[in-house]
């Protein structure tokens, strides 16, 4: 396992680290038996930072994490989210009142004292540019109930402004071969400032794994399912915001990543790997195969100069007019 550093701060992690929606919640069936297994493989593994929020499986992710990081508080680092438990329109969400509060319940489930790295999830550029919301978070650093703070974000725009208007260590990123808009300006200046990314979604929600058809019928809890066309959050987290129909046409144009790369998913993870910028992709699972799988990731090829640029023009003129939801 390579360790990459976390921005300018003290953490390093694992290059490959695993988001734990999947094992919370809606994504189908769960089976947490399988997930703390899976936990353990990954830890196992040399994996050590994991990324949840407090919404998923309404906290029970975070409950599997500490299940099965018990012991393992000072090795095994964690990033969670908070603010769409409440109403992320209004201010009062990010109040230090309710902050505090999201903050308690968080350290509760996870059974630590301080949490690694503490993200605003997904919430409004006006909320942003508010800014009280950080000098909560610059409190709760200050109390040690945090030790860095961070942004998940939806689009560029969010993102440069965190960049240059607050302290943020890390912004989350949607970002795989399907959305690669933050390559032009985002990545390079986070990598410049000392600001770690967190590369989400990076399997496009599946569709660059090669294993759908068109039409694929996906369980009614699964957010593929209730929010394919944006119709429970931003669709830009659900099949990176392509048309599940339309998406399924372009992966089939990338079967040749697979090519000396055993499959399409190894090559995709591979590909966000091969940017020195990105501290980390954070892949989802549910299962101990689907953390060794998206392990291998780690072992198979580079892409060339010539690939990496046939990509770029893949998503410049194939893909890019075809992404919905803020961007």
């Amino acid at each position: 396992m390579n360790y990459r550093q976390l921005g300018n701060t003290d953490l390093k992690v694992s290059e490959l680290s695993f988001g734990t929606w999947a094992i919370g919640g809606s994504w189908g069936n769960t089976n947490d038996e399988e997930s703390l297994k899976a936990l353990q493989h990954a830890m196992d593994a040399g994996v050590n930072f994991f990324d949840t929020a407090d919404v998923y499986g309404d906290g029970h992710s975070e409950e599997l994490l500490a299940k099965a990081t018990k012991g393992k508080e000072d090795d095994i680092h964690i990033a969670t989210k908070f603010c769409r438990s409440g109403d992320i329109e209004d201010p009062e969400t990010y109040s230090e009142r309710q902050v505090r509060e999201y903050c308690e319940n968080s350290l509760k489930r996870l059974e630590r004292e301080t949490i690694d790295l503490y993200q605003i999830h997904c919430p409004p550029l006006a909320i942003l540019k508010d800014g009280r919301v950080f000098e909560v978070l610059d409190k709760l650093k200050g109390e040690g109930k945090i030790r860095h703070y961070g942004v998940s974000v939806e689009t560029v725009e969010e993102g440069l402004y965190c960049l240059e208007n607050t302290d943020v260590s890390a912004l989350q990123i949607i970002f795989n071969i399907f959305r690669q808009k933050p390559l032009e300006e985002l990545i390079p200046q986070a990598y410049q400032k000392g600001v770690g990314i967190l590369a989400r979604v990076p399997l496009a929600s599946g569709l660059l794994t090669g294993k759908f058809s068109e039409n694929h019928s996906f369980q009614a809890d699964d957010h593929r399912n209730f929010n394919q066309n944006g119709e429970a959050f931003n669709v830009g987290e659900t099949f990176a915001g392509l048309e599940f129909n339309k998406g399924v046409q372009l992966s089939e144009q990338l079967r040749w990543i697979a090519n000396d790369r055993d499959s399409m998913s190894k090559a995709a993870l591979r590909w966000i790997l091969d940017h020195e910028e990105i501290t980390c992709a954070i892949p989802g699972f549910k299962t101990v195969k689907q953390v060794e799988d998206n392990l291998k990731s780690l072992e198979v090829p580079s892409f060339s100069a010539e690939e990496m640029d046939k990509l770029q023009k893949f998503y410049q003129h194939d893909v890019h007019d075809h992404i919905r939801g803020a961007y």
